[in-house]
């Protein structure tokens, strides 16, 4: 373990290094995350699908790895996120005016 620590921070590394690192990898986390949702819920139906966790994974990951990168003026990891981060609330977006127009023709009936 020592090893790898001193190949990616041969000088060592700050505690606000460490902290953004870790908000790194809880991002990253995140948003892999929401692979492994959604291949399991597509399993368990037996087909493909997409899940509103994925959404929301996807959201939460993505606005995480933008802090980060942020943090670390990283305009390319920026700007991939970013886009991502629209996409995904306007998806989860579409996916409650569909519940809310859908509940409205429930009472309607």
């Amino acid at each position: 373990m020592d090893f790898i620590s001193t190949w990616f921070f041969p000088g060592g590394i700050e505690t606000n290094e460490a902290i953004l690192l870790l908000v790194g990898f809880i991002g990253q986390g995140l948003f892999s995350a929401r692979f492994l949702i959604q291949w399991v819920v597509s399993e368990k139906k037996k087909e493909s699908v997409i899940p509103l966790p994925f959404w929301y994974f996807s959201l939460l990951g993505g606005l995480t790895l933008f802090i980060y990168a942020f943090s670390k003026k990283d305009p390319v990891i920026m700007l991939g996120q970013g886009t991502g981060i629209f996409i995904y609330s306007r998806n989860l977006y579409l996916i409650y005016k569909k519940r809310q127009r859908d509940s409205a023709d429930q009472i309607s009936m």
